[in-house]
C-alpha cells in the first residue's frame, strides 16, 4: 500500500486539505499541520501515528516567523526520513514549502492542490512549488493563465 503524506497549515488550507478524507482512507496515509488549539485534537481523532505538527508561525512577526520557519524545515526534514511516503499531497501554504523541496530530495511525488480561494492571482506559495510539483492541481480553469502545465480538477469542496 502506498505511504501518503498530507501536509497544509493550519485554517482554511487544512479544511481544503480534509475534504481528501475519503481519499486518505485508501492508503497508508499520515497528517502534518501546524499545531494550533483548534487542531490539538486531531490525534485523538485520527491516532497517535497518523498525525504530527510543524509550527506554527505568522508573518506579523517577521523576525521570529523566520526562526520558525527555519525550524520547520529541520522538522519536516525529519518526518521525511521517519515516514517515507511515496507521495506528498498539500493545499498550501508556507508549513508545506519546506516538505515540497525536501521531498524531492527522497524521490517523493509531489501533488500541490492551489487553493479555491485564489481565482484570478496565484498564491505565493503555489509558485515556489509549481516548479517542484510533479502534479500541479488548479480548482478554477482560468489559474491555467499561471500555470500552464497544470491540471483542473475542479472544486474540491
Amino acid at each position: 500500500m502506498k505511504k501518503v503524506l498530507f501536509i497544509s497549515s493550519t485554517g482554511g488550507h487544512f479544511n481544503e486539505l480534509m475534504q481528501l478524507k475519503p481519499l486518505m482512507e485508501e492508503y497508508d496515509y499520515h497528517i502534518i499541520t501546524e499545531k494550533t488549539k483548534t487542531n490539538s485534537n486531531l490525534k485523538e481523532k485520527y491516532g497517535k501515528d497518523k498525525v504530527d505538527f510543524l509550527v506554527y508561525g505568522t508573518k506579523k512577526n517577521l523576525f521570529a516567523y523566520f526562526f520558525k520557519f527555519a525550524w520547520n524545515w529541520i522538522k519536516s526534514l525529519y518526518f521525511l526520513f521517519k515516514l517515507r511516503p511515496d507521495v506528498l499531497v498539500t493545499t498550501g501554504t508556507h508549513t508545506a514549502v519546506p516538505m515540497c523541496y525536501l521531498s524531492k530530495l527522497f524521490r517523493t511525488k509531489v501533488i500541490y492542490i492551489e487553493t479555491f480561494a485564489n481565482r484570478t492571482t496565484p498564491t505565493v506559495a503555489g509558485r515556489l512549488i509549481y516548479p517542484v510539483a510533479d502534479t500541479f492541481v488548479v480548482q478554477w480553469e482560468n489559474m491555467l493563465q499561471f500555470y500552464p502545465k497544470a491540471v483542473c480538477w475542479g472544486w474540491i469542496y
